[in-house]
């Protein structure tokens, strides 16, 4: 038997805690495909900590579901989050690209076999 330290592999803190007991974003959901990225601003030291968390891994664009993986939190806390942000100037979106201008699978599978061949 080995002595080891208890690893922790989910948050002590409940969602509902971390939103404020919020479940609504209070208008449109941001879907879990758009993409967000944090302004070239100061966060402001109010911020909670999974705000910061998340200004933090957004200097590059993110999807929602992305952040959502980074902080260990289901999407839908972590919209609630992103509106805040959002509401609050610090962040911004850009909504996913419509199916319609989308490439072509099967021509990337094509392209991908013709590679495939000359290996």
């Amino acid at each position: 038997m080995t002595d080891r330290p208890e690893v922790r592999t989910t948050s002590a803190v409940r969602p509902y805690v971390i939103t404020g007991g919020r479940s609504d974003t209070g208008g449109e959901p941001l879907s879990w495909e758009t993409l967000v990225m944090a302004r070239d601003a100061a966060f402001p030291a109010s911020l909670q900590p999974e705000h910061h968390t998340i200004l933090s891994h957004c200097q590059g664009l993110l999807s929602v579901a992305e952040v959502a993986a980074h902080l260990g939190q289901p999407p839908s806390v972590v919209q609630v989050l992103l509106s805040d942000l959002l509401e609050w100037g610090l962040i911004v979106t850009r909504p996913p690209i419509p199916p319609a201008e989308r490439a072509d699978v099967t021509m990337l599978r094509k392209v991908l076999h013709g590679l495939e061949s000359r290996l």
